[in-house]
């Protein structure tokens, strides 16, 4: 997007932040299962996403988590990093999926089996899962709370791939349906949304802990 005129406005951005990498050895599709936490090199990743804000300067002053573990253990070094108490939002939880809790390995193709073609008859509402318009609905509303309560500062949101995703292509006036494999929301990564008073004035997206996603298997596919 353009830059903006900040000039008598009052700018607030509301940072949407991935989770970092999960401990999964299984490679279960999770979903909103609980006990799923992170793995030592996604624990790294939030502290290197709060490292990355703090040598920035950035004005956060407000901190609000998905209520699963993975985003409230990614939300946790940068309460400590900034002297905050991270507050809970059902709203940035993750996409429902009917397929949470099956083990697909790293053989996607397993998802279809006859007994799941019901549930994947129409892959642009998606049909196996939330809606992406709900999705995105619920998001939005977050974000413009986070946007008023911190209104003139900087709040970060943790929450999850496809939520943080189909929020994005919302505010860009993009379909909502896609390719999951064109989504750009790595693991611990940053979309920025920069308000001007109550207007979206810009998209930022930045990849703190991009070193530590580089070093992922190349090739597997994501359950995250």
């Amino acid at each position: 997007m353009d830059a903006w005129d900040t000039d008598a406005m009052v700018t607030t951005t509301v940072h949407l932040l991935r989770h970092g990498e999960v401990h999964n050895p299984g490679r279960v599709l999770y979903g909103r299962l609980p006990g799923y936490h992170l793995s030592e090199r996604g624990h790294e990743m939030a502290r290197v996403v709060a490292r990355a804000l703090t040598d920035q300067g950035r004005d956060v002053v407000g901190l609000v988590a998905s209520p699963l573990q993975r985003a409230q253990e990614t939300a946790a070094p940068i309460a400590q990093a900034f002297g905050l108490v991270t507050g809970t939002d059902e709203r940035l939880i993750e996409a429902g999926n009917r397929f949470e809790g099956t083990s697909v390995g790293s053989q996607p193709w397993r998802l279809l089996n006859p007994r799941w073609w019901p549930a994947l008859r129409n892959p642009r509402l998606p049909s196996w899962g939330e809606p992406y318009r709900e999705q995105a609905d619920r998001m939005q509303a977050a974000v413009q709370d986070a946007r008023i309560a911190h209104a003139g500062h900087e709040v970060v949101l943790v929450s999850h791939q496809l939520p943080i995703w189909v929020t994005r292509l919302a505010y860009e006036g993009a379909r909502l349906w896609h390719d999951p494999r064109h989504r750009q929301c790595t693991l611990a990564s940053l979309t920025s949304l920069h308000f001007a008073d109550d207007v979206l004035a810009g998209i930022e997206y930045t990849e703190p802990a991009r070193r530590l996603s580089a070093s992922l298997s190349k090739g597997a596919w994501s359950v995250k």
